[in-house]
């Protein structure tokens, strides 16, 4: 009895210790999990300044920083979301440092902040990383000597910035390999994109503009990646570097760009050319813009190489008719010749009709298009064009619906066309039929002509024959008794 009792005990305490290890285990679980915390530097939130939140923080946090200005520079350890209310009135204006944003770790991302320095000296960056797979986005870089600082580093992304406004240099990499730059815009800078012995990196929808150099590549900085971007300032390079300027059958918008577009697809027949071993095969000829459409939270990208200034972009889907409408303005010099070329997903919608300043428009679908994206190019007057396409399930049934009325009726000239010619050989063979009859009608009179000659003739055959046995049998009497007579003896 006794021995039962400490049995049960042991098994109690032995509960209560799992238990208690669960409960641990549960506790420990909870404080791994992410947390979001909020920065206001006047109201009521977790801190009241960023770097308070971040020494705070742990890997994988949130940290929200609502609208104001936050005089410090902010040095980041751990792998947080660091994430602004508001690009514009959200901001960061660095210190006595020589950064205002410092990335030590990998996997930390910094959007929707303006950042910039009161006094820049020549060391200091806007954004500094020093690490790598980090992502830099929808940040506004001002009145920084390097807007954005890359040092030996891999495999960070930068997208949807803008870089301007006295900085001396807006991205400058110096030995960094496989970064990628997408959609940024950098201008009013001296030198906008400075690569140094930096290599594998990809630039894509950038617009590089009002620099004094646009970019400049120096050292062993070859085997970069330019497409889709938009160049207005002159670019420089050291000799012997070689670098690719076009990808996928497109490549980018120089603004000093003068060769044609003959086969009228957006293209420009002849060649860009920088150096020797530097040159953009596939042109454009007018400024790339990109542009997001949301569709059932589905983020689509639609994509527009236009000599028009494109502005007003606008994305709707009708809740009652199903409709699907892109719409856009394309302004330019009056009388001058305007063309837009369209990427649009399949997946966000397939045109039924386009619509330029409200008269309807036939674009050419280009050959390049598959089953993914569709590529459109359309040409229209510059009057500040407002273009639309839509995307219509009751149009698409009802052209659906005309093209099998097409297709029935060309069938049915085809058997018309037949018939016809079936008829016309009818008539053909009817004549011949009449034609065969009546040499019928004629052969049959002249066999019977030649029947009745034939009789004739067979008839005086006929008499002939006994005419000559006749005379045959005369004959024979005749020479018979003659020869009789001949042959006996006169009577004496």
């Amino acid at each position: 009895m006794v021995r039962l009792k400490k049995t049960i005990l042991t098994l109690l305490v032995m509960l209560c210790l799992f238990s208690a290890l669960s409960l641990a285990g549960y506790k420990l679980s909870a404080q791994a999990q992410a947390r979001a915390w909020t920065v206001d530097d006047n109201g009521p939130a977790d801190f009241r300044n960023i770097q308070d939140a971040v020494d705070n923080a742990s890997s994988g946090d949130t940290i929200f920083v609502h609208e104001g200005i936050y005089n410090e520079s902010i040095e980041i350890n751990k792998g947080v979301v660091l994430e602004g209310e508001n690009r514009d009135l959200t901001i960061i204006n660095g210190q006595d440092t020589n950064f205002a944003v410092d990335i030590k770790v990998s996997n930390v991302t910094v959007r929707s902040f303006t950042i910039k320095k009161e006094i820049s000296h020549t060391t200091d960056s806007g954004i500094l990383i020093e690490t790598s797979g980090n992502t830099i986005n929808h940040n506004r870089i001002e009145g920084v000597f390097t807007g954005i600082a890359f040092y030996y580093f891999t495999n960070n992304m930068v997208s949807d910035n803008i870089i301007l406004s006295s900085n001396s240099t807006g991205i400058s990499l110096l030995f960094a390999t496989n970064n990628w730059f997408i959609r940024n815009t950098i201008a009013n800078n001296q030198n906008g994109i400075s690569l140094t012995s930096s290599r594998n990196n990809w630039f894509t929808g950038n617009t590089v503009m009002n620099n004094q150099e646009g970019i400049s590549l120096t050292g062993t900085s070859s085997f970069n990646f330019f497409y889709d971007n938009n160049f207005y300032d002159p670019v420089s390079l050291d000799k012997g570097l070689t670098n690719t300027w076009s990808y996928g059958g497109e490549g980018n918008y120089w603004n000093n760009y003068t060769g044609t577009d003959l086969l009228g697809d957006g293209i420009g027949d002849q060649p860009y050319s920088l150096d020797v071993g530097n040159r953009d095969g596939s042109p454009l000829m007018g400024a790339f813009s990109i542009f997001n459409a949301v569709l059932a939270r589905e983020t689509y990208d639609v994509a527009l190489i236009s000599n028009s200034t494109v502005s007003n972009f606008r994305f709707e889907e009708g809740t009652e008719t199903g409709n699907k409408i892109i719409g856009f303005n394309a302004a330019g010099k009056d009388g001058t010749a305007g063309f837009s070329r369209m990427v649009i997903p399949v997946g966000l919608m397939n045109y039924s009709l386009v619509l330029v300043g409200g008269e309807e428009v036939y674009p050419m679908k280009l050959g390049i298009s598959n089953k993914t994206h569709t590529f459109l190019y359309l040409t229209y007057s510059h009057t500040n064009q407002t273009i639309v396409v839509i995307s219509s399930k009751t149009l698409d049934l009802y052209n659906e619906l005309l093209d099998d009325f097409s297709k029935l009726r060309t069938d049915l000239n085809s058997l018309s066309d037949t018939y016809s010619r079936l008829l016309s050989d009818y008539d053909a063979l009817l004549y011949n039929y009449s034609q065969l009859q009546q040499s019928y009608f004629e052969l049959n009179a002249s066999y019977d002509d030649h029947l009745s000659d034939y009789q004739s003739n067979l008839e005086n055959f006929k008499n002939l024959i006994y005419v000559f046995a006749s005379t045959t049998a005369i004959f024979l009497v005749t020479t018979i008794y003659l020869s009789k007579r001949l042959h006996t003896p006169a009577a004496r």
